[in-house]
């Protein structure tokens, strides 16, 4: 068996649906610590910008899910119970299938993601980063993270880009999608505010716990902003 990882975005549109999958957040640990095949689960709620933002978006939310083998992710995806409920209430969905190919750092103590991949300067990947955020530096860091979100916009081979997190303000992380390796170290490694960003991380040592992994997408089912994604 090869593990794999799936990215499930949700939209969601009227008050009680958005209610409903905000509590799934928690309640929603319940049936999917039952799943089987599953090693590694978050149901995460999203910020208002396209990388960390302090601002939530109560209409978006994401399932991340670490599999032994795809067979238990297309069982899940066509039987389970629950996921049944969360695409019923959606408005629109997007599930993308990712192979592991970086993984630095830890996540709940845990290295949940298996490297079986290989990165291709010219084809798609898709970046996570997870960062735990020390209390005392909640202000230093979300005053200086605004400005790197703003820039993402600008870059022709982002593809998809979203502020994530389990708790508000405290752990967040952000999941990116580019349409090549190349223009994903293109913006990491020339854009200004992005290395001011990485450079105080380490000096002003914000983080408790973090973890970066790149992957690479190998399929996608579904449509995000009313187009589906063909790479």
């Amino acid at each position: 068996m090869s593990q794999i990882t799936t990215c499930t975005f949700f939209k969601i549109n009227s008050f009680s649906n958005k209610w409903w999958a905000f509590k799934q957040m928690q309640l929603g640990h319940f049936p999917m610590k039952k799943v089987s095949g599953l090693s590694f689960f978050k149901i995460m709620g999203s910020g208002a910008k396209n990388g960390f933002s302090a601002i939530p978006n109560f209409g978006s939310y994401v399932l991340l899910c670490v599999w032994e083998s795809e067979n238990y992710a297309k069982d899940f995806f066509d039987n389970n119970e629950f996921y049944q409920t969360y695409s019923k209430r959606s408005s629109e969905k997007l599930t993308v299938y990712l192979n592991a190919a970086e993984s630095h750092g830890l996540w709940e103590k845990t290295k949940p993601f298996i490297k079986n991949a290989k990165l291709q300067s010219d084809k798609p990947v898709l970046v996570l980063t997870r960062a735990k955020i020390r209390f005392r530096k909640l202000f230093s860091f979300w005053s200086k993270v605004g400005s790197v979100s703003h820039t993402l916009t600008n870059y022709d081979g982002l593809v998809l880009s979203i502020g994530i997190g389990e708790w508000p303000l405290i752990q967040q992380a952000t999941l990116s999608l580019w349409k090549t390796q190349s223009e994903m170290m293109d913006y990491a490694y020339k854009n200004e505010k992005h290395k001011e960003v990485v450079l105080l991380t380490r000096k002003l040592n914000w983080y408790s716990e973090e973890l970066f992994a790149r992957f690479v997408p190998y399929k996608f089912e579904g449509t995000w902003n009313g187009k589906s994604i063909q790479l």
